[in-house]
């Protein structure tokens, strides 16, 4: 399977280097991305997430290789222009789509890995492969042109368990990351519970599906027993505060995380907003809040999160820099010792430059 490297700039400690007016940094590792939903932001659809996904999979059935070339470029250079320089696309609109969102991303001057979605059941037809072969079929097909890929079954909803033992064990044996949404919400553990007598964490964990190379996508209703899968398999967790906010997803259990030293890292999921700091920023919001007390992610650790460990959860061992404009009107006067805290809980993402 192919496994080429982009040439890092990074400073070997992932420190912040300042280079006259700007400040050179890792750039943000979007490690969850439906690029397709960025056409939904600002609609008002339905009154909960289910509803929302009904609007969300009417966008999805028409879409076409051209459309997804065309858009998906623009979604990126929106990213690329926010300091985002690596990205996850967890795809689930088809093989040829898939390629055409890989050259939009190459166009756009992004690092890609095409998180490429099994889906064995429910849905819409697009999204389905006839079978786990197939799919596994798909993915070879991908990284045979050069697609650096990782599996994702898309949920315990759309993959039966005799795909999740595939695909891990097939993960495994490859040495590909796994990404899959799991616990984002009630209904979804409630019908996993009523199929499978366990949660969709504990159900990943018997199908060989929660190791070191995967990352759970939301995790938010995770109850205290599937995170103490997550942190002995060594797996991270994506959290994706923009979206979940939106969708009335809940509140991600941020010190219940940090107390197992979980790995995290950060996605625009539906893409209403794009910009890393914002999504720090509700990060660390979202922990303060449930704490009622300030300063639980230190900014040095959240700009670990959104940078270093989200291209680790994406398998990337090196990727571009983005950069800071010191002179920007967020930034003018800020003692160097104080940037990374002003970056993270005084700036947007109008601060970088590409």
């Amino acid at each position: 399977m192919a496994r080429g490297l982009l040439v890092s700039p990074f400073p070997a400690n992932g420190s912040l280097a300042p280079v006259s007016d700007r400040l050179s940094l890792p750039g943000f590792v979007n490690a969850h991305s439906h690029a397709f939903q960025r056409a939904m932001r600002g609609r008002v659809e339905g009154d909960d997430f289910w509803a929302w996904r009904e609007t969300m999979l009417d966008l999805a059935r028409n879409l076409t290789p051209a459309q997804v070339r065309t858009d998906y470029e623009a979604v990126y250079r929106e990213m690329r222009a926010a300091g985002y320089t690596a990205v996850g696309e967890f795809h689930y609109i088809g093989l040829e789509e898939a390629k055409s969102a890989v050259d939009a991303a190459r166009a756009a001057e992004v690092e890609v890995v095409l998180l490429y979605a099994a889906y064995g059941r429910g849905g819409i037809d697009r999204f389905r492969q006839e079978s786990v072969a197939d799919y596994l079929g798909q993915v070879e097909e991908l990284a045979g042109a050069g697609i650096r890929v990782g599996v994702a079954p898309h949920s315990v909803r759309a993959c039966p368990g005799d795909w999740l033992e595939e695909i891990g064990a097939y993960a495994e044996r490859e040495s590909l990351v796994l990404h899959v949404h799991a616990d984002e919400q009630p209904r979804e553990i409630e019908e996993c519970l009523a199929e499978h007598g366990v949660r969709p964490i504990e159900l990943l964990a018997r199908t060989g599906c929660l190791g070191p190379g995967t990352t759970i996508v939301h995790g938010t209703h995770a109850d205290d027993h599937e995170l103490d899968l997550v942190a002995e398999a060594g797996a991270s967790i994506c959290i994706c505060p923009t979206t979940e906010a939106n969708l009335g997803d809940g509140f991600v259990p941020v010190q219940r995380l940090r107390d197992r030293r979980i790995r995290l890292c950060i996605g625009t999921d539906s893409n209403v907003r794009i910009d890393p700091l914002e999504e720090l920023r509700e990060l660390e919001g979202t922990a303060r809040r449930q704490a009622m007390r300030r300063n639980i992610i230190p900014p040095e650790n959240l700009l670990r999160i959104g940078t270093q460990d989200g291209a680790a959860c994406l398998g990337l061992l090196e990727w571009p820099q983005t950069a800071a404009d010191l002179a920007h009107p967020a930034l003018a006067g800020v003692p160097q010792s104080e940037v990374e805290s002003a970056l993270v809980f005084g700036c947007g993402a109008d601060v970088f430059s590409p």
